[in-house]
């Protein structure tokens, strides 16, 4: 009991942000690994003095780092924000269940558990980018092919970590769902079947898409690289430089050299790789590359990170000077990349279309399913009409366990109207059982006082006759006796008069069992009857009820007295049972008036209600004395206050503490 008082807290919020920063955390590590291979970044472009002086002094794990980071803070920001009362839904949930002042907490809660994979996803898909975008942005002024690229692996990257990781947050939420699930979503708008199918697979879709055309783009730039170098390889060699004595000549004669493309550009070198001549223009990254890292790369030459162009150098000496003829190409040609776009856009429309086909008969079939079922739950509409299987899958066995339960809860339903006069009838005649059973005990302890004054009279006449004619027997003796006749039939009377009292308490009740009867009483008669057919129940309980009258005795209300008895007697028997026969306990009837209701409260402190009662109570048969009883009377006593006083019941429960039963009575009605 106590720890469902004051719930522990569970940190739900800490675990969905952790959850999710770890996601990140990976996924940045495989980020870090799989760009330079992916994009082809060019060897010794990475962590080395180089790289942090061409990407603006940060070397590629600051970048990694700063991207991760950026994307963490901002993810956990929003998220420690938006779930703020998720780590507390459990006192809500309590207090809810007590007072009924949070549930529009508990909804906000409820909503924000399934709205929030969804909402991630997107947010994983947005501000992945965006941060990309900063990062590129801060270290050179144009975007190019290569930063492209660099975007579609962050989209790769996060949207498959997010779409990862929710599997797991689904499932954590899940349990806070569980716990509110007497909270309704009715209000909520509802995201159709093909609508979220739609929203988990398309991503995945398109990350599949987006890795495939990078994978072929890696590979064809790696293929289509080694060709174009050997092809320039052997240009170089077969170029001819023995006739050539200075460096004018050799400016002069690089024409001859015969192009792979018309695009690809040539340019000589002096011993320290300066440029001298060039075709065309070089990128800054190119030179700089070429002066600082070619000698140790085989004479290879890469461009800028992710940039499909590549070059060659290739030694020449002229009079004993050392000079350099060089190529810059590139790998990867326009027409090759909208030949493999155009080819996954066609695919891709395709798989979309026939995706949605499918969704949509998903969607329609269970939506079918789904309002057949809703039909079964109002009777007035249900026909009992059976669908019919199309598919021979999950949907066609939900149909077949559709048909199953439409035609059980057809059999049900006849049965039900079958059995409901048989039910009425048996709760009708084990109340009436219960006055018959409450008026044998009342009547039986003056009856048997009755047969004993009549004993003690018959003694006294016996004693009185042979005390005719006895001289010893004086006037005194005779006045003696009288007495004592008198006191016997002083108490004959009073026990008879408590008969009668009893009798005339349950002759109302037991006739209007089977029929309503309107009356006016007032607040006096009403205890009075309750007291007297109580008091056997209570006395053998050994439990005392507690009267407190907040009103005026003599108000008068309006209605069945008897039916109202009734439900008071019974809920008064449930609070003895509540103590589990423990004796020497207390039961308060409290009646109260407030401006527009005359209240009528019926406390115990016994062992209070279990959740599971609390949360189906009033609204369908339920019980806590298992075979025991039926569940029909609190049933049956709502419905009662409802119908014969436009009133209402209300209750306040807990375990170990007791339960609070308070029937509202409309004082307008009365």
């Amino acid at each position: 009991m106590e720890i469902f008082e004051k719930p522990q807290k569970v940190h739900m919020r800490i675990k969905i942000i952790l959850t999710y920063a770890i996601a990140i955390s990976i996924a940045g590590v495989i980020f870090y690994l799989v760009i330079p291979n992916l994009l082809n970044y060019g060897p010794g472009t990475i962590n080395t003095e180089f790289d942090k002086e061409v990407s603006a002094g940060l070397y590629y794990y600051q970048q990694i780092i700063l991207v991760i980071s950026a994307l963490i803070a901002i993810v956990s920001a929003i998220l420690f924000v938006s779930l703020r009362d998720l780590d507390n839904y459990q006192i809500y949930n309590y207090k809810y269940k007590i007072d009924n002042t949070y549930e529009k907490t508990l909804f906000n809660i409820k909503k924000l558990c399934l709205n929030l994979p969804n909402a991630i996803l997107n947010l994983f898909i947005i501000v992945p980018l965006i941060c990309a975008f900063i990062v590129l942005f801060m270290q050179t002024s144009f975007i190019t092919s290569s930063d492209f690229k660099l975007v579609l692996v962050i989209f790769i990257l996060s949207t498959l970590t997010i779409s990862i990781t929710n599997i797991y947050i689904r499932k954590l939420l899940s349990k806070v769902l569980i716990d509110l699930e007497n909270i309704s979503t009715c209000s909520l708008k509802e995201m159709s079947i093909k609508k979220r199918l739609l929203m988990q697979i398309v991503p995945i879709m398109a990350v599949c898409i987006v890795f495939t055309y990078l994978a072929i783009s890696s590979i064809y730039e790696k293929i289509n690289g080694e060709m174009l170098k050997e092809h320039y390889k052997n240009q170089f060699a077969n170029f001819s430089v023995s006739s050539i004595n200075n460096i004018d000549e050799l400016v002069n004669s690089i024409n001859n050299i015969n192009l792979y493309s018309n695009t690809h550009i040539l340019f000589i070198a002096d011993s320290n790789i300066n440029i001298i001549k060039q075709t065309g223009e070089l990128s800054d990254f190119f030179i700089k590359y070429a002066q600082e890292l070619s000698i140790t790369n085989n004479m290879m030459i890469y461009d800028y990170y992710g940039t499909s162009a590549q070059g060659l150098l290739y030694p020449v000496n002229i009079n004993g000077q050392t000079y350099y003829l060089g190529v810059h190409y590139e790998i990867y040609s326009q027409e090759t990349t909208i030949y493999i776009i155009s080819i996954l856009i066609i695919l891709t429309t395709l798989c979309f279309i026939i995706l949605y086909a499918f969704a949509n008969e998903l969607s329609k079939n269970v939506k079918t399913v789904v309002n057949s079922l809703e039909i079964i739950g109002n009777e007035s509409q249900f026909t009992g009409k059976l669908l019919y299987v199309t598919s021979v899958d999950e949907i066609g066995r939900l149909i077949i366990a559709y048909n199953k339960i439409q035609s059980l809860t057809l059999k049900h339903l006849n049965q039900i109207h079958d059995n409901q006069n048989m039910l009425m009838e048996k709760e009708r005649l084990a109340s009436l059982g219960q006055l018959i059973g409450g008026i044998a005990h009342n009547l039986k302890t003056p009856i048997m006082s009755i047969s004993g004054a009549a004993e003690g009279l018959t003694d006294l006449i016996h004693e009185y006759d042979s005390s005719i004619g006895d001289s010893e027997v004086t006037n005194d003796d005779h006045h003696a006796i009288a007495k004592d006749m008198a006191e016997w039939v002083s108490k004959i009377k009073s026990y008879s008069e408590y008969m009668s009292d009893v009798i005339t308490a349950v002759k109302g009740q037991a006739v209007t069992l089977s029929e309503n009867e309107a009356t006016s009483f007032d607040i006096d008669e009403l205890v009075k009857r309750v007291n007297i057919l109580m008091k056997h129940e209570l006395k053998n309980a050994l439990i005392t009820l507690n009267v407190i009258l907040n009103v005026d005795k003599t108000t008068t209300l309006n209605g069945d007295i008897t039916s109202l008895v009734q439900v008071i007697n019974n809920m008064i028997s449930n609070s003895i049972q509540s103590y589990n026969g423990t004796p020497n306990q207390v039961i308060d009837l409290i009646i109260n008036k407030d401006n527009s209701n005359i209240i009528i409260s019926i406390k115990d402190y016994g062992s209070g209600l279990p959740q599971e009662v609390k949360q189906k109570l009033f609204k369908e048969m339920i019980t806590t004395k298992g075979k025991n009883g039926t569940g029909l009377g609190l049933f049956m006593s709502y419905s009662t206050i409802r119908a014969h006083f436009n009133g209402s019941i209300t209750f306040n429960s807990e375990e170990g503490k007791g339960t609070t039963f308070n029937i509202i009575l409309p004082i307008e009605n009365n």
